[in-house]
């Protein structure tokens, strides 16, 4: 198991980052959150499988078209199996 912390900066609020993001996560079997954040990221959570974690941060590398992003950032932490799925905060 793998869980990561990230970042995304760019044009990345309304562009449905979220929910792509979401329906990629939920496809690779993580789960987390994601969440806007005021400066105009996007911050998530993820812990699934190791190769499945890695396929969504790279997904998230690119985001959903229209989306332009300029900088991931994704800190690893220790999974804790805390989620029992992958959602979307508002």
């Amino acid at each position: 198991m793998k869980r990561v912390h990230i970042y995304v900066a760019g044009r990345v609020q309304g562009v449905c980052f979220r929910v792509y993001a979401c329906e990629q996560a939920r496809r690779l079997g993580l789960t987390g959150w994601i969440r806007n954040l005021s400066d105009g990221r996007v911050e998530a959570v993820a812990e699934g499988q190791d190769g499945a974690v890695d396929e969504f941060l790279e997904w998230c590398g690119r985001g959903p078209p229209h989306a332009v992003v300029t900088k991931l950032t994704a800190t690893e932490e220790p999974a804790a199996g805390e989620f029992s799925d992958f959602s979307i905060c508002y």
